[in-house]
């Protein structure tokens, strides 16, 4: 069944995002699974690793929805193409874009990594001063 797999990703994903679940998308990982991104020097092994990867990004943001624009599945290998939004915990608007590679061994991920611009959601996190967030004002003068 094409982008089964993909699915099923997106699938736990969302969950992670709406309702804390972690163990959905942790199950998804290898006992010897790589899982990184662009903004993070560090490689997390395993299903500790994905676990504390997954964490980590769920607390960054207060509020988060990603939505999927492109799902490519070729062999072992997912691309997807995803854009997301939420809130910082300062409450400033975040939003930013990108790529994630999966590659899957029959039906645990062995590899992810997430491709993006860390700066500017950086910017965004901290400052409130990324160019997605900026909302213009509509204000009569």
């Amino acid at each position: 069944m094409a982008m089964e797999r993909a699915q099923r990703f997106v699938d736990a994903l969302l969950k992670l995002e709406e309702h804390g679940d972690l163990d959905g998308l942790v199950s998804l990982f290898s006992d010897d699974a790589q899982v990184s991104n662009a903004a993070s020097a560090r490689v997390f092994r395993g299903q500790d690793g994905a676990r504390q990867f997954w964490k980590e990004y769920k607390g960054t943001l207060g509020q988060v929805r990603s939505t999927f624009r492109n799902m490519i599945e070729a062999g072992d290998r997912v691309a997807l193409e995803w854009e997301t939004q939420g809130t910082a915990h300062n409450g400033s608007a975040v939003s930013y874009e990108g790529v994630s590679i999966i590659e899957w061994d029959g039906d645990v991920i062995r590899r992810f990594y997430a491709y993006f611009d860390p700066h500017a959601l950086g910017q965004e996190l901290s400052q409130n001063t990324g160019p997605r967030s900026q909302v213009p004002d509509t204000t009569p003068a």
